[in-house]
């Protein structure tokens, strides 16, 4: 069936056409642009992906060189650390021998008084006789019994002499001793 149409439906028609070819433009426009759109935010998200693949070659290579800081750190730390140990054992050592060597100074000062007062000159001296020729000299009349006692001289027997006397002591023995005053004049 025809229809009749009215010069104002077909202009209403041509205007739908128009209109929507019109937008029929625009959503190709719009398709155009967003496809634009679409690949340059393909080329970004490429662009991005190069980026975080450089980051992570980057992190890696940090991470990596890091740790071989990390490794020099502690190693130098730990000879840091042997090194104050060796300083602290050579600090004890030293002090030890400072306090040895102070100790060694008292008892050195020690025996320089004993060597004083043994050095000092005797009041008396006790000569030690055998068979009337001297043996030895000695500070003391005990000391000269000591070393006759040594010689295998009996202690028993001895007879008490005043200083200077000539008396002798048992004539079996052979041995006497004899006190003398020093006089420092």
């Amino acid at each position: 069936m025809i229809r009749i149409m009215t010069a104002r439906r077909l202009r209403a028609l041509e205007e739908e056409a128009t209109q929507a070819g019109q937008e029929r433009d625009e959503a190709k426009a719009e398709a155009g642009t967003a496809a634009d759109s679409a690949i340059r935010a393909e080329l970004v998200v490429e662009e991005l992906v190069k980026e975080i693949e450089r980051l992570k070659a980057a992190k890696t290579e940090l991470h990596s060189g890091l740790h071989a800081v990390i490794r020099t750190v502690t190693a130098e730390r730990d000879e840091a650390r042997a090194a104050v140990e060796a300083g602290r054992t050579e600090v004890e050592e030293a002090r030890a021998q400072v306090l040895l060597d102070a100790e060694d100074r008292v008892a050195l000062r020690a025996l320089l008084r004993m060597a004083k007062k043994q050095a000092a000159a005797p009041a008396r001296v006790s000569v030690l006789f055998e068979k009337g020729s001297i043996h030895s000299l000695h500070a003391s009349r005990e000391a000269a019994e000591l070393t006759a006692e040594a010689e295998g001289v009996s202690r028993e027997g001895w007879l008490s002499h005043g200083h200077g006397e000539g008396a002798r002591p048992v004539l079996e023995t052979g041995w006497s001793i004899r006190t003398y005053s020093l006089n420092h004049a």
